[in-house]
């Protein structure tokens, strides 16, 4: 436990929170800036003698309880509340589901790179965002979710309706990448294909069931790739082991045809998510493709949407469009 930093640390943010912060009256002059210590010991439900004695370096380790109603009281983001756990040595429970919300930054930055088709997953590879180019590029995953979106606008995030957990029933919901590989592309993969996205997908979807136990989404779907898919289970049983890193593919667009693309994956590790960049090496057909996809968006008003959808869709998904399937050495496809 770092006393001196806890210390602090709780002294440099009480002293940023106004009154009004945290619906409190200004009442009389106050002498020192942000909010009193006892008045943050009443918003955290403990005594203001032992949060007195944390600011002052001298308390015990406080435990995860004490410091969730500090980090409330405080009114810290999930990057403070992790620093705040850290400080103190207490390991800092999992969410109970995957974060499907987007950071500011991360939602910013999909609209800031209009050459690169950037998707969004959560934890169990659903898709929750998406930015224009690639919206163009893979058409049946993207109208899916435009689909159980409604309008297609974009918004902060939230955790929406569904079946109370904020996500779809099972096929037919909102888009899902796994479920997507294992269950919907068929005899269209490219076989090869299973040594890499099929392995990482699993290697992922089994770190979400060990840190999200509880999640009735989560179960749901595992259950149904294991029911539907012999190949996620014979992949499952091998306890694959991958990061998410550098891939190259072909998508099969139908209007553009074969775009040969490379994909990387940014990793948001506080919020256990994946920002997929879709791009095309300069000067190439697929790169000529690109511009020619993002004016059409442009043109068709689509701005893409770092919303997550609050309903399933009520059909099944377009099987149809939007095919990918890894790049091999003798692949077809325009040169780059």
């Amino acid at each position: 436990m770092a006393r001196e930093e806890l210390a602090r640390f709780l002294r440099d943010r009480r002293e940023r929170l106004r009154p009004a912060d945290v619906g409190l009256p200004d009442g009389p002059r106050r002498r020192t800036p942000g909010l009193r210590r006892e008045e943050v010991a009443a918003l955290a439900a403990m005594s203001p003698e032992y949060y007195a004695r944390l600011e002052q370096a001298r308390g015990p380790r406080p435990s995860p309880r004490i410091l969730d109603g500090i980090g409330g009281a405080l009114r810290l983001d999930r990057a403070e509340r992790g620093h705040l756990f850290r400080l103190a040595g207490v390991p800092q429970a999992a969410p109970a589901r995957p974060v499907r919300t987007l950071r500011p930054y991360v939602a910013g930055l999909m609209h800031r790179i209009p050459d690169a088709g950037v998707v969004v997953t959560d934890a169990t590879y659903d898709v929750i965002a998406w930015n224009p180019l690639a919206g163009a590029l893979i058409e049946g995953l993207i109208g899916d979710l435009g689909d159980a979106m409604g309008d297609g606008g974009v918004s902060d995030g939230g955790n929406g309706g569904g079946d109370g957990d904020g996500r779809g029933n099972g096929r037919g919901g909102r888009p899902n990448l796994a479920r997507r590989y294992f269950l919907e592309c068929g005899p269209r993969r490219d076989a090869g294909a299973t040594a890499e996205f099929g392995s990482i997908a699993v290697s992922r979807l089994r770190a979400a069931a060990a840190r999200y136990p509880e999640d009735p989404y989560l179960a749901r779907l595992l259950a149904e790739l294991r029911e539907g898919s012999e190949e996620f289970g014979d992949i499952w049983d091998t306890h694959p082991v991958r990061t998410p890193g550098h891939r190259a593919k072909t998508i099969d667009h139908p209007e553009a045809g074969p775009l040969r693309v490379d994909c990387d994956v940014l990793v948001v590790p506080d919020d256990d998510q994946q920002v997929v960049f879709i791009t095309a090496d300069p000067a190439t057909p697929t790169a000529r493709a690109f511009r020619e996809l993002a004016r059409k968006a442009a043109r068709s008003g689509d701005r893409g949407s770092d919303r997550v959808p609050d309903r399933p869709a009520d059909r099944a998904p377009d099987r149809s469009r939007g095919r990918i399937r890894r790049r091999t050495a003798a692949g077809a496809g325009p040169a780059r």
